[in-house]
């Protein structure tokens, strides 16, 4: 597991208030810190993937599990 700066737990929600909640911990970070968000909306892999490639932010894990999907993601 690795270690992060926020976690931002967005399971039950559906799109788009996972990546809401993601753009929202964000902003509460400094650069290079890493946010954890944990979702449970199939979509929100591509949501999240999309915005992170667009933005510029780095997912250095993805994680399925069981119907949760977990990202760790480093600001840019």
């Amino acid at each position: 597991m690795l270690e992060f700066d926020l976690e931002v737990d967005a399971s039950g929600l559906n799109c788009p208030l996972p990546l809401l909640r993601l753009k929202k911990g964000l902003m509460e970070i400094e650069q290079g810190d890493i946010v954890k968000i944990i979702a449970t909306d199939p979509a929100a892999y591509l949501d999240i993937g999309v915005f992170a490639d667009q933005v510029g932010h780095k997912i250095i894990e993805f994680i399925k599990d069981d119907g949760r999907q977990v990202f760790y993601i480093k600001k840019k």
